[in-house]
């Protein structure tokens, strides 16, 4: 004699589908009558939707910004230079931040390589896939909407993404503390014709 399952289920444990589905065909039936004069109108919204026990609210993740930002920072504490973030939304299919900074030999840039991704991992945004050249002057970590780029200083001026980038709007990723500023209040580079 076959053993014969049975499955049990409780309203607690039905699909977000299965529920509008029920609903949806309980709106349209005609049998159904008009609202209730007895029910309270002024019931609040969140009352209709009643919150399981024991669950908890998922961490906020940094929006994409604010993760090319942190990435750029952590570039820094490892001893990256020329760091540059550029906004390329609406401007490449692929992503929305680029992230491209220069090393100074393949064992920190593997290290920097290694850091990006667990401070990704640690905000809640795992790479999808990280990689290198052979000779491993030019690293890449893909969060899918932010990818760093970690060049050898002679590759990256070949290859020159910044330039491709050209048209991109800069993000400021310095933590306010650590911009240096000239006596004129300029950063090193501006210049002002303001007299």
């Amino acid at each position: 004699m076959a053993k014969r399952e049975t499955t049990r289920k409780t309203p607690a444990r039905r699909t977000k589908a299965a529920r509008t589905e029920s609903t949806n065909q309980a709106v349209g039936s005609p049998s159904m009558s008009a609202p209730d004069a007895a029910a309270p109108e002024s019931a609040p919204k969140s009352a209709s939707k009643p919150r399981a026990r024991g669950t908890k609210k998922a961490p906020s993740r940094p929006d994409t910004q604010t993760l090319a930002i942190e990435l750029a920072r952590s570039m820094h504490d490892d001893k990256c230079t020329d760091i540059v973030v550029l906004d390329v939304r609406g401007k490449s299919p692929i992503t929305d931040f680029v992230v491209i900074g220069s090393g100074t030999s393949d064992r920190q840039m593997h290290g920097v390589i290694q850091n990006v991704r667990k401070m990704g991992d640690k905000l809640g945004h795992s790479a999808w896939r990280s990689d290198a050249d052979d000779q491993s002057t030019w690293l890449l970590a893909d969060f899918v909407d932010v990818i760093v780029h970690v060049f050898e200083p002679n590759i990256r001026a070949h290859y020159d993404l910044e330039m491709l980038w050209g048209d991109a709007k800069r993000v400021e990723w310095e933590r306010p503390e650590e911009v240096v500023r000239n006596r004129a209040g300029l950063r090193a580079g501006e210049v002002s014709f303001d007299h």
